[in-house]
């Protein structure tokens, strides 16, 4: 998420941030989550920005945990649970309203580098394979991709030559797993920081860990948003997350919900995408960086979204918001 403070704020902003950033709480024995149903406008204010989606709930997530803050990317389990992942290499297992309740869970990711520095752990995309239980994490700072088995340890890295000059904390925000087995990757920010709409991305032929020589392509979204996250259609199109920082004290983000079909991504070519929703200040939003979505037996698809606190309570917020959308209204980019 710093990254785009980056190029948006002086450095005294910066320096403000971090100064009244909240006090580190005590971890409870046992995590508690608190759900605070958020207050929303009518449904024609909602329809308006939220376009084909519908609007089934959103909650403020609040724990006293140290370790609750700092959700980037996530990806919502069979069983009803969201598994979470934040940008100090943690990960977050619990069951959102309506689902059926399991003791929520906090736990350090079994990263082979044992530090706590934050350029080892920053995770900020995920991408997950539901037949083998394997899990992809795209680590910003580094600009590498980490393979995970099905409990959370790692089993492989590798640091793609096609990401190697993403930056520092400007790296693989938005990843996903296609349904041939490719990966795409999009970088966060956008080629220039005044007005540009294309961003570097790769895609893979397989597994980045054995298939790491990646195809460079350029994503077109929204002007000067960055793209956060990813998550795949069950017809092999994907929503893309998009989030702007557009005031730094009090903080004010604005997010887009963008779709793109991965069967026009093209090595050397353009990506196109087509706007969907506009996540503006007049709904209860905050530093939204992560989607997921879910297919329904009746053929709509439940889409999570989630915020990223930055670990400043005072700030910002968790929010979780849960969204649904019957597929065939939504349109087929560069057809």
């Amino acid at each position: 998420m710093r990254r785009a403070i980056v190029f948006l704020l002086p450095l005294l902003a910066l320096l403000a941030l971090t100064l009244i950033r909240s006090p580190v709480p005590r971890e409870d024995e046992a995590l508690r989550i608190q759900t605070k149903p958020l207050a929303m406008p009518a449904e024609r204010v909602l329809a308006a920005y939220l376009g084909p989606f519908r609007f089934e709930g959103g909650w403020q997530l609040r724990s006293d945990a140290a370790r609750f803050y700092g959700y980037s990317s996530m990806i919502p389990e069979p069983d009803g649970r969201i598994l979470a992942f934040n940008d100090a290499g943690d990960y977050l297992a619990f069951s959102p309203p309506g689902a059926t309740y399991s003791k929520p869970h906090i736990a350090e990711i079994a990263f082979v580098e044992r530090t706590g520095a934050k350029i080892s752990r920053d995770v900020e995309s995920v991408a997950h394979d539901p037949a083998t239980g394997r899990y992809w994490l795209g680590l910003e700072g580094r600009n590498q991709i980490v393979r995970l088995n099905a409990h959370l340890a790692e089993e492989a890295r590798v640091s793609p030559v096609a990401m190697a000059a993403w930056g520092d904390n400007t790296g693989p925000e938005a990843m996903t797993r296609l349904l041939d087995g490719r990966f795409v990757v999009i970088r966060e920010i956008p080629l220039s920081p005044w007005g540009s709409r294309l961003h570097e991305a790769v895609l893979f032929d397989g597994d980045p860990i054995k298939h790491p020589d990646g195809h460079k392509f350029l994503f077109d979204g929204p002007d000067n948003f960055s793209a956060v996250d990813m998550a795949l259609l069950p017809d092999g199109r994907a929503l893309i997350l998009m989030r702007r920082l557009i005031w730094p004290l009090p903080m004010r983000f604005a997010g887009r919900i963008v779709i793109a079909d991965t069967a026009q991504i093209r090595p050397g070519k353009v990506w196109h995408s087509a706007p969907l929703a506009s996540l503006a200040s007049v709904l209860p939003v905050d530093n939204f960086e992560a989607i997921g979505a879910v297919p329904g037996k009746d053929g709509k698809v439940t889409v999570w979204l989630m915020s990223d606190d930055n670990d400043m309570r005072i700030l910002q917020r968790t929010l979780l918001w849960k969204l649904s959308v019957d597929p065939k209204r939504l349109p087929w980019p560069a057809r």
